[in-house]
């Protein structure tokens, strides 16, 4: 071979190596900047009435040879109890706009049967109520999230469900709380006040709904010690508009928060959403694309908030949200149950990144659903049960929890598909009551792995540690067969060069690192 093409092949080859090696992502994080508490209440969860996720979920048949309490599920109970799960959204979702609490009170043998309209047409016996979802949050030691019924209630039975659950003292609510054995009252502060107004809880208009939610939240009552958050049902997704007419109807004072609904769809349309498992990287794309969007819609619904109530009085409370798929193969299609992969993680990680980032207006949020429904944490089969990857990320990310955010300043290289791209890097940081910083890393590229290399200011650190949660594909999945294929591990890839923090983060990765 002639020198000359030995030459050629060294200088493309040199080329190669330049175009492909990569330039760190450069962070800045500033401890003076830390400001506003990111709260414990954005990592709520959601229990609705639905499928499998209370009954055979949290509520099991007596007979089954599991720890119980009761007949609730010990392992489960657990399982939430190690990321500290703060609080915990039931009866719905739009089956609150059905529930009418009376029937879930008083002796369970004689509590009346129903049909569940909302979710697969089953008949739901009654034996969870109000007395056995407060038991689940005592023993969960979280706070529970009550959502009432406007679709199909009553002011009074809204009004006298809040005096049966927080009035201390001589009434027919309290008396009949206390036959039924609870003397003293739950105290019971977060309300929702109906649910999806605009769709099942009614098919209202924003209009119509800011008069209705005034008149129900006037007779929701305060009790000594019991102060109400009220919660009006907001919009859905990119619906502005009906931000606009709740934050412009609705007197100061009266709306702690407002909700917002924002499903990740991995087609973006709801009728043929995609499978939870079976995807390529044309719709893992499109799906991180879309979790994304989380952003830009937080965004916008706090901008038209922020005209109304510049000093953020009024929470944003993103209380469903998560990845929706097609139900599994064989599965009952309105118990709405799926698997829950990688990229749900990586979904997870994101998004908590995201309401991490706007704690200022976001102060509630809740995954859609706890057990067995949509983005589960946990799944069951029978007496077995299995963490999902959210799950794990959740453990991860409860470092977080009312800590201070440190804004981060970067840009992000860019996951390229075809004539697409996204940010392949998302992030957030905190500093804790201790002064511990911790700051969580996703990268979302399923190729190709990012250095970052962190400047630190206002931060005296001696130490890395770290935890990941990755795989190497994006479908990949717990099942009952395998059920720690995706689960935390060490992370060894963070290192100490003089002040700046250097890491490696492995595609598809979830990393949360620890400053001390």
């Amino acid at each position: 071979m002639k020198k000359n093409s030995l030459l050629f092949i060294f200088l493309i080859t040199v080329c190669a190596l330049k175009l492909f090696a990569q330039t760190p992502v450069s962070l800045n994080l500033n401890t003076a900047e830390a400001k506003e508490t990111i709260s414990k209440h954005i990592y709520g969860h959601f229990s609705e009435h639905l499928g499998r996720c209370i009954y055979d979920g949290f509520w099991i048949d007596s007979t089954m040879n599991v720890p119980k309490h009761d007949r609730i599920r010990m392992d489960i109970v657990e399982a939430l109890k190690k990321i500290n799960i703060p609080n915990l959204r039931w009866p719905g979702g739009c089956f609150a706009d059905e529930y009418h609490w009376r029937d879930g009170i008083g002796l369970r043998g004689q509590r009346p049967k129903m049909v569940n309209t909302n979710w697969g047409g089953v008949t739901e016996d009654n034996s969870f109520g109000t007395h056995e979802f407060m038991e689940l949050c005592g023993l969960l030691n979280c706070e529970p999230y009550i959502a009432g019924n406007v679709g199909s209630g009553t002011v009074e039975e809204m009004a006298k469900w809040v005096e049966y659950f927080n009035f201390d003292g001589v009434s027919p609510m309290a008396n009949l709380r206390k036959q039924n054995g609870h003397e003293k009252p739950w105290k019971v502060s977060l309300w929702g006040v109906g649910n999806e107004s605009w769709g099942c809880g009614g098919n209202m208009t924003p209009e119509y709904y800011s008069d209705l939610f005034k008149r129900y939240a006037t007779y929701a009552r305060d009790y000594p010690g019991a102060p109400l958050k009220k919660i009006a049902s907001g919009a859905s997704d990119w619906n502005t508009s009906w931000t606009e007419v709740m934050m412009k109807n609705v007197p100061a004072g009266l709306m702690w928060g407002l909700s917002l609904h924002y499903y990740t769809l991995p087609t973006g349309k709801w009728g043929k959403k995609g499978s939870a498992t079976v995807f390529d990287e044309k719709e893992y794309f499109n799906t991180m694309k879309n979790c994304l969007g989380m952003d830009e819609v937080v965004k916008r619904h706090a901008a038209v908030m922020d005209k109304y109530d510049p000093q953020k009085k009024v929470a944003l409370v993103v209380d469903e949200w998560g990845v929706w798929t097609d139900v599994e193969p064989g599965t009952n299609p309105g118990f709405l149950y799926q698997q829950n992969t990688m990229r749900d993680a990586l979904i997870a990680g994101s998004t908590l990144n995201i309401f991490n980032n706007h704690c200022d207006r976001v102060r509630v949020a809740n995954l859609a659903q706890t057990v067995n429904v949509l983005q589960a944490l946990i799944l069951t089969d029978k007496e077995k049960m299995l963490l999902t990857p959210t799950y794990h990320v959740f453990d991860l990310y409860k470092v977080h929890m009312d800590a201070k955010l440190i804004p981060i300043r970067f840009t992000s290289p860019d996951y390229v598909l075809g004539d697409q791209n996204i940010p392949a890097v998302n992030a957030s940081a905190s500093i804790d009551s201790k002064g511990a910083v911790h700051l969580s890393l996703v990268n979302l590229d399923p190729s190709k792995k990012i250095t970052v290399a962190t400047a630190l200011t206002g931060i005296k650190w001696s130490g890395v540690q770290g935890q990941i949660v990755t795989s190497p594909k994006f479908n990949d999945y717990n099942s009952f067969a395998n059920p720690d294929k995706i689960r935390p591990v060490k992370f060894t890839g963070a290192v100490k060069k003089g002040d700046q923090l250097n890491a490696e983060l492995p595609p598809l990765s979830v990393v949360m690192l620890e400053l001390k």
